[in-house]
């Protein structure tokens, strides 16, 4: 947790939000305080507090966004329907846009307990046998229970189109890629055409996190094995489940990895090898992991191209953060990674 900014403190209505909390919510204590979630490059996070309560308010970045990017609308309504079914998820408390809060819409959720493992392990976690495999496992567990959720007997299957899911997302982030695009790197028309001409057939549908990676979830205090909490379902979605699963792989990073901007402990001796995942992966699934290459080389593209809208951004002044001023080097990185996939060097 972190201070709020400058920018935080001037553009956001913290009074104004603490009282739309009171007109909502009963018997609610003392003032409110509010405090930043300090991780990530993209939606922004808070902590609000009472004496007797606490909930997360959630936000798209400041300043210029992508059109149809950081629907905090659709987000929210994705909680309504996903964390009766899957609780590991927020349960969504309001929405609003209105503009005398702050600029853009937002809305508050759950406030879930446990730590994020982003950077470093937890103190108390140190002594634990075998905590970087424990943890490993917990993130596949709770990956195969989002995906074995009977889209049909909790009425989902409105959540998406899962009908030519895969091309679309492929085809997608390429022209996203494309339109954000600032520097030249070598093979990359080649590898965009690969991509579009070896789209596998996906196999049946599920729900989708589409951003399911160890820093959007929680573990308990007490127990790594227990996941708490899992966050940031903005792009979720009805589809190939691989996806989820090959994104989750591409931001695991392992020990000789190059620089991506992509920071992840995983990369410590003791967590288990992308090779390691995919296996405990197909042994719960029961999914079969033949075409798990072009997955990978598509979810290094797709990072790739995320940084590189956010890059973008920077480099035309529209966001001010040097957090981004060489994030063309991860970019670059993340490209080379998605063509060693193609060329099956990664597993």
């Amino acid at each position: 947790m972190a201070e709020l900014t400058r920018q935080d403190r001037e553009e956001i209505n913290w009074q104004g939000i603490e009282d739309l909390l009171k007109s909502r919510f009963s018997n609610l204590e003392g003032r409110m305080q509010a405090e930043r979630f300090s991780a990530g490059y993209s939606n922004l996070t808070y902590k609000v507090r009472f004496d007797n309560w606490q909930a997360v308010l959630r936000r798209p970045p400041f300043g210029e966004i992508p059109p149809k990017a950081h629907d905090m609308q659709r987000e929210y309504k994705l909680l309504q329907k996903i964390h009766p079914v899957f609780p590991l998820a927020p349960e969504p408390y309001l929405y609003s846009e209105d503009p005398g809060l702050m600029d853009k819409h937002f809305y508050l959720m759950e406030a879930k307990e446990g730590y994020v493992i982003d950077e470093e392990i937890p103190p108390s976690y140190e002594n634990i046998l075998n905590i970087r495999q424990t943890i490993s496992e917990s993130v596949i567990d709770s990956l195969v229970e989002l995906h074995s959720i009977n889209l049909e007997n909790n009425n989902l299957l409105s959540l998406g189109k899962p009908e030519g899911f895969l091309e679309r997302q492929v085809n997608g982030w390429i022209k996203r890629y494309n339109r954000s695009k600032t520097d030249d790197i070598e093979g990359v028309t080649e590898l965009e055409e690969w991509l579009l001409g070896n789209i596998p057939s996906s196999p049946p549908p599920t729900i989708v996190h589409n951003d399911f990676k160890l820093n959007n979830m929680m573990f308990s205090l007490q127990n790594p094995g227990e996941v708490t909490g899992v966050f940031d379902w903005e792009l979720c979605t009805i589809g190939d489940p691989l996806t989820d699963l090959g994104a989750s792989l591409a931001y695991w990073t392992e020990p000789g990895d190059p620089e991506t901007g992509l920071t992840s402990i995983t990369r410590e001796r003791g967590f288990y090898s992308r090779k390691e995942m995919l296996d405990l992966y197909a042994k719960k699934s029961g999914r079969d992991l033949s075409a798990i290459d072009f997955y990978l080389a598509y979810s290094f593209y797709k990072n790739a191209a995320i940084l590189q809208q956010i890059y973008y951004r920077w480099k035309n002044g529209s966001i001010q953060d040097d957090r981004f001023s060489d994030l063309n080097v991860g970019i670059a990185n993340l490209m080379k990674k998605s063509e060693e996939a193609r060329n099956k060097m990664l597993v």
